[in-house]
């Protein structure tokens, strides 16, 4: 992560502690629900939804140690934090953002259907990997059948 994410150059086992402490209370808010990633009970890596800028949208994240990427395992954890999502009533999309670089975590939203609807140049980049673009991908609630037929 520490190629794109300045905050690892900082992290610690008191933040670490710090994290967890307050994943508590945000997971019973609803404002923040951590899951951990685990192979042969060992964690590998986190992904996170919490509130976005409107009621109705959800951000998502995630991360893997670099020894677990390149096994569809994000993608899964993903996709399965999507599912979970969407089964919340006030749900109506889903929103995912990567550095343009960063084309490992594009490849995700790409395969589960999110469409990139965003591109914006923010502040210079934080850490050396970063382009300073960040790319935005939304997923939109699945409309419902009618009388078992999908609707386009």
């Amino acid at each position: 992560m520490r190629p794109w994410e300045s905050w690892v150059a900082r992290h610690s086992a008191k933040s670490t502690r710090e994290f967890l402490a307050a994943s508590e209370s945000k997971w019973a808010s609803g404002d923040v629900y951590n899951y951990a990633i685990a192979k042969d009970g060992s964690l590998i890596g986190m992904c996170q939804t919490y509130r976005g800028a409107e009621p109705q949208g959800r951000r998502m994240g995630y991360w893997l140690h670099p020894a677990a990427t390149g096994q569809g395992i994000a993608t899964r954890a993903t996709a399965a934090m999507v599912t979970e999502m969407f089964t919340l009533p006030d749900v109506e999309y889903l929103e995912i953002t990567h550095d343009l670089s960063n084309a490992s975590s594009a490849a995700i939203p790409r395969r589960l259907g999110f469409t990139e609807v965003l591109r914006d140049r923010g502040t210079p980049p934080a850490v050396p990997s970063g382009s300073g673009i960040a790319v935005v991908w939304r997923l939109n609630r699945p409309t419902p059948p009618i009388n078992g037929t999908p609707c386009p």
